[in-house]
């Protein structure tokens, strides 16, 4: 078992805690976070790229010219591809980038940034975030007890309705609850403060 510090909200050590070594404690494996960061931001693209083609341009509906006589060579229409003011030939068309990968390397990737992030000492588990209502400066103010200024992920149950509230408006940091922790949060984050009950059911997910 790996074993990481817990902590109070006021940032006093109140002993430690277990955490599963098959999620947190596995060696890291920097492809398999590669592949799933691509597969992240590749589904995160729009795609709503597009451009017109010679059916799609205004005009063009007579014949530019007669078919013989002129010298010049036959055109059907002032919208073909070679006029200025033509259809574009081969141009990009609204499509999806979101591709799949195995569900093993996904799992991998994220259990491999997650305990990169027990070796760099970026794991902040607390016992509880606990605000009688969303207060945004009590939250830096519990930042400020974790000793944590870096950009964090801060990871809620979601009966942690207040704390989510109160942390969403930092700059530094990004809420998500256990089901929603990903590759690209997790290793776009140089800490991770999440509560003992989010550790719980991260396990549950993971494992």
């Amino acid at each position: 078992m790996t074993s990481v510090n817990l902590y109070k909200q006021d940032g006093s050590q109140n002993g430690t805690i277990d955490l599963n070594a098959d999620i947190f404690g596995v060696e890291p494996n920097e492809n398999a976070e590669f592949e799933a960061i691509l597969r992240q931001r590749a589904a995160m693209r729009q795609g709503t790229h597009a451009v017109k083609n010679r059916s799609a341009v205004s005009g063009g509906g007579k014949k530019p010219w007669r078919q013989k006589g002129t010298g010049r060579a036959r055109q059907g229409s002032i919208r073909s591809p070679q006029f200025r003011g033509g259809g574009i030939v081969f141009g990009p068309t609204p499509r999806s980038y979101k591709y799949s990968l195995p569900r093993k390397v996904r799992q991998l990737a994220i259990k491999s940034a997650l305990s990169q992030k027990v070796l760099d000492n970026a794991l902040v588990v607390v016992d509880a975030l606990n605000f009688d209502a969303p207060k945004t400066k009590e939250f830096a103010g519990v930042m400020d007890n974790l000793k944590v200024a870096e950009k964090v992920l801060v990871v809620v149950t979601d009966d942690d309705k207040n704390a989510a509230l109160s942390a969403r408006n930092l700059a530094n940091a990004t809420v998500v609850t256990p089901a929603g922790v990903n590759i690209l949060s997790v290793v776009d984050s140089q800490k991770i403060v999440i509560t003992k009950s989010a550790l719980s059911q991260v396990e549950e997910v993971l494992a």
